[in-house]
């Protein structure tokens, strides 16, 4: 066979796999909404995507390894969005950006909330496996981390910076605040309270850089 045309025949090999991936994680992201990650199978997704189980097993080993491989593609996403927030910010406004940006990502693509806090299958401890787990907490830290770095400017000028304990618990107590403005508002809750997650999240951090600024 010419070298030209085996090469376009591998260019649409590599094109149907790359399609047929896509499909298993569109269809995978219907069945965990639906079924949860406890309820969900590779049976039920390959139903979905309209292919066989084997396909589905050719591209990934397990229904974790395919929940994995779209809540990481969603960190990413997360981080890329944080990093354009702070970028577009002036120095002391970083923490409020980086905030800001965490927060409205999630509001406008709840689905990546549900699949990030594994809300499909209900509020309690979840986890995929420790080697995946560890993967997914470690690109969840970096996005953690760009809200450390707004800190730190603020706290830069204080007579005395908090300390690495300090800053770790101030960017939990953040991330927390961010999270649970996020669910009230998907819940309805902050609606019937008269209030809205932009602005729980704005004095959240307007507290924060109070207590930064004292040092």
């Amino acid at each position: 066979m010419p070298a030209a045309a085996d090469a376009a025949r591998q260019k649409r090999r590599g094109a149907l796999k790359a399609f047929r991936r896509e499909a298993i994680l569109l269809a995978a992201r219907a069945v965990f909404a639906r079924d949860g990650l406890d309820g969900a199978t590779l049976r039920a997704i390959a139903a979905e995507a309209g292919v066989a189980v084997g396909t589905v097993y050719l591209h990934f080993p397990t229904k974790e390894a395919i929940y994995a491989e779209m809540l990481a593609a969603s960190l990413a996403d997360l981080q890329k969005h944080l990093r354009e927030a702070v970028a577009k910010a002036a120095p002391d406004d970083h923490l409020m950006a980086a905030a800001l940006g965490f927060y409205g990502f999630y509001r406008d693509r709840p689905d990546d909330l549900y699949l990030g806090l594994y809300l499909a299958q209900g509020l309690k401890p979840a986890g995929l496996s420790p080697e995946l787990d560890r993967l997914l907490n470690g690109r969840l830290i970096q996005c953690y981390t760009i809200l450390g770095d707004g800190m730190r400017r603020i706290a830069a000028p204080a007579a005395e910076a908090p300390d690495a304990e300090t800053l770790r618990a101030e960017t939990v107590s953040l991330a927390a605040a961010i999270t649970g403005a996020l669910v009230l508002e998907a819940t309805g809750r902050l609606k019937v309270l008269g209030d809205d997650g932009a602005a729980v999240v704005r004095r959240a951090v307007e507290a924060l850089i109070l207590r930064l600024r004292r040092g």
